[in-house]
C-alpha cells in the first residue's frame, strides 16, 4: 500500500472517495457536496487545520483519511482527531486499516498525546481493529449544533 498527502491534483479522486463514504452505512447522516468541496480546499491550505491522506493499492485509489489537531486539557496536550477513515469495499479485509495505523503511529508528531476517532456502534470490524490497536471506548454521548 502507498500512502501520501492529498494534493491539488487529487480533486476528482477525493470527491469520488468521499462520495462513496457518505453513501455508505458508516455515516449517520449525509452532507452536502459543497461541504466536501470546502474540505478539499481546506486540505490544500498551508495554514489550514485539516490534513488528508490517500491510500493506493497496486496503483488504484483504495481509500483516504482526514484528520486535524487540537489541544485538549483532558488529554494533557495535542489530540489528533481522525475525522474520517475510509477503505473501498474491494480493498477491505486486506490489512489496509492496520497499515494506515502503522504509518500514522510511525509519523505521529511528537506533541500529540492522544488519537481520537469515532466509529458507528454497529461497525464491529472497525471497532475490533481499533481495540486491537490499543484504542479504548469512551462512554461519551456526542452532541452537535450546526450553524449555516
Amino acid at each position: 500500500m502507498q500512502i501520501r498527502e492529498i494534493t491539488g491534483n487529487d480533486r476528482q479522486t477525493y470527491m469520488d472517495l468521499t462520495g462513496e463514504f457518505y453513501a455508505s452505512p458508516a455515516v449517520l447522516r449525509q452532507i452536502p457536496e459543497s461541504y466536501r468541496e470546502a474540505t478539499f480546499e481546506e486540505l490544500l491550505r498551508e495554514d489550514g487545520t485539516a490534513r488528508g491522506l490517500l491510500f493506493f493499492k497496486e496503483g488504484a485509489p483504495a481509500g483516504y483519511a482526514l484528520f486535524n489537531r487540537a489541544f485538549s486539557q483532558e488529554a494533557g496536550g495535542k489530540v489528533l482527531w481522525i475525522e474520517e477513515l475510509y477503505v473501498r469495499p474491494r480493498f477491505q479485509g486486506g490489512g489496509m486499516g492496520s497499515e494506515f495505523f502503522e504509518y500514522l503511529f510511525e509519523n505521529l508528531p511528537k506533541d500529540v498525546k492522544r488519537i481520537r476517532l469515532e466509529v458507528e456502534a454497529e461497525n464491529e470490524k472497525a471497532r475490533a481493529l481499533y481495540a486491537r490497536l490499543g484504542f479504548e471506548e469512551l462512554p461519551y454521548l456526542q452532541m452537535v449544533r450546526d450553524y449555516e
